[in-house]
């Protein structure tokens, strides 16, 4: 249980510090879509490590955004509205598009922080 939490944290810090060390901050804007990219998809996977703790097992078949969507409907609709912004920001802006733009980081990263919390708090609380 625990280590599942210290994994997604793990993919967080390293998904920062890509962005602090590689990326080539340069006012606004980050240098090298490449480590915004891989920043992106590190912190969005810290995010599913960290779902996967409090959703469980789906049974057959990979996991998919609708089956996370569909399964933190049930548990908390105000955390699935974080997950939406998680998806658009981190895997979509960020890992596919390569968004260079340092506000779009900072708000990606601080949402996965944010929902990775929620479920050390909800798993602590049970």
């Amino acid at each position: 249980m625990k280590d599942n939490l210290q994994e997604a944290r793990r993919y967080l810090n390293n998904a920062k510090e890509m962005l602090s060390e590689k990326a080539r901050k340069d006012g606004k804007f980050y240098q090298d879509k490449k480590y915004v990219k891989l920043a992106g998809h590190a912190a969005y996977s810290g995010v599913l490590i960290a779902l996967d703790e409090l959703l469980g097992n789906k049974g057959k078949g990979r996991k998919s955004i609708d089956w996370y969507k569909a399964e933190l409907a049930k548990v908390d609709k105000k955390a699935l509205t974080s997950l939406n912004a998680v998806y658009d920001t981190l895997h979509l802006a960020m890992s596919y598009d390569g968004n260079s733009l340092v506000d779009i980081s900072k708000a990606g990263l601080e949402l996965a922080d944010s929902l990775i919390n929620w479920v050390e708090n909800r798993h602590a609380a049970a």
